[in-house]
């Protein structure tokens, strides 16, 4: 007797001429093929669609950068001249900058009644401050006004991403228009160290940070007042990590099966409910007829 490979067939076909259509099995079959389609598609959007996951860890994600962190910094003082504006930077590895100048540009405001300073700077990832005053100035004057606002303060890359939702420039926006002219005032920011790497592996390093800030009247030795703007800054040692990632194609399959397989599963059983309970109530008319 030859070997028939059909016995392992465990998809046996029914003749037709031994099944009866319905026409509720054909509304729920058309109903169960839009439910399909409709999961089906929301599913591929899911696929398509990359999702962003993060997680902490302790480390100094760029090592490349020679202990160094760019920043940005946009400030506009309507009441302070440009020839008086400048920007001092220090910290605890010995850096003592007074009027830093590169990359740094003054735009006169108000006639020439204020001034709007735009510099970038690189800093040490150690604590220490920037502070814009008039320290820098050739001549101090007798009423130094610092009230400002802030444009933006931003520190590394700049993220374009908009999934991610971070402090990358907490501090843009800040209006300090309405205090007192004489007052300096302290922010004190706490960096975190934020890399962002997208599906082809690519990382980019930007930092987020929190802000305290206060406000106070400040006295020289000579009982002088001079205002500062000042920016301290410490770094946290947590960095968050963000990763673009996109499901994986063994799972998209996998849900695919289940949708089709168990949607099939669901209506033949409301399908195989509803003809039998149709026909036991046929048969009780039948037997109430008789």
């Amino acid at each position: 007797m030859p070997f028939d490979v059909r016995r392992f067939d465990i998809y046996r076909k029914v003749p037709k001429d031994l099944t009866q259509p319905t026409y509720t099995g054909a509304f729920i079959s058309i109903l169960c093929c839009v439910f399909i389609l409709f999961l089906f598609l929301s599913e591929l959007t899911g696929f398509i669609a990359t999702e962003i996951v993060n997680e902490l860890y302790v480390d100094d994600p760029d090592k490349d950068s020679g202990g160094k962190i760019d920043v940005s910094l946009n400030i506009s003082l309507p009441n302070l001249h440009c020839d008086l504006v400048g920007l001092d930077i220090q910290d605890e590895m010995g850096r003592h900058e007074v009027g830093h100048i590169d990359n740094s540009m003054k735009i006169p405001l108000n006639q020439g009644d204020g001034c709007r300073f735009e510099g970038e700077f690189t800093i040490n990832k150690v604590p220490g401050n920037f502070h814009v005053s008039t320290h820098s100035a050739t001549a101090q004057p007798q009423n130094p006004d610092m009230t400002h606002t802030i444009h933006k303060l931003a520190f590394g890359e700049k993220l374009q991403v908009h999934k991610v939702q971070g402090a990358f420039n907490a501090l843009g926006g800040a209006d300090k228009l309405s205090s007192n002219p004489l007052a300096s005032h302290d922010y004190i920011l706490k960096i975190v160290p934020t890399v962002y790497e997208d599906l082809s592996g690519k990382q980019r390093f930007s930092y987020q940070y929190t802000v305290a800030n206060k406000e106070y009247v400040a006295y020289s030795h000579t009982g002088r007042i001079i205002p500062a703007i000042w920016f301290r800054y410490d770094l946290s040692p947590i960095t968050v990590k963000y990763t673009e990632r996109r499901q994986p194609l063994y799972r998209f399959i996998t849900t695919i099966c289940a949708i089709v397989g168990g949607t099939f599963t669901v209506a033949g059983i409301i399908d195989s409910c509803i003809f039998t309970a149709s026909e036991a109530w046929k048969k009780i008319q039948i037997g109430k007829m008789s």
